[in-house]
């Protein structure tokens, strides 16, 4: 029994010890950028919000997939957990969320930058958060930042609607 909780604690402090901090998110996820001459898709997300999960799934649908992997390299960081969940945030997340414009937007609040870090687009349209983009004005607006932002595939918006587009 002692073995195992001592164990346990180890597995705890090394997870602590090695997790990566927003800025090495992010500065990964430019290096890789720079290197495949893409932009970074950045998101702010939380493991119980249920928008972030929606437009994680909605990017990774086979139908926009090799849109999103050819313009974007996209790099995650969690922020706002709650109680025993609160060790799932990404060291430094909070800082640079509010650094970039997310702070009080909810989540999922996401950033398109280029490889040298400059906000090129956000989730923002008029001062509000899109989050997950559902309406068809919405997903209007994702459109307009995609087209904007898109460096190697042009963005097909018939397929995005059909995607990012909440079914009734």
């Amino acid at each position: 029994m002692l073995k195992k909780l001592l164990l346990g604690i180890i597995i705890a402090v090394s997870g602590i010890v090695n997790a990566q901090t927003a800025t090495e998110i992010l500065t990964k996820a430019e290096n890789q950028a720079k290197i495949e001459n893409k932009n970074v898709f950045l998101i702010f997300h939380a493991s119980w919000c249920g928008w972030c999960k929606k437009m994680e799934k909605n990017m990774d649908d086979p139908a926009v997939k090799t849109y999103f992997d050819s313009n974007y390299v996209k790099a995650f960081i969690t922020v706002q957990e709650r109680g025993e969940k609160k060790n799932l945030e990404t060291p430094g997340g909070d800082v640079l969320n509010e650094k970039l414009g997310g702070k009080d937007q909810g989540l999922p609040f996401w950033v398109i930058l280029d490889a040298k870090g400059k906000v090129l687009e956000d989730s923002r349209v008029n001062g509000e958060n899109l989050g997950g983009p559902s309406s068809a004005d919405e997903v209007a607006s994702l459109i307009t930042k995609l087209e904007k932002t898109s460096k190697n595939e042009k963005v097909n918006s018939e397929k995005i609607k059909e995607v990012f587009i909440l079914k009734k």
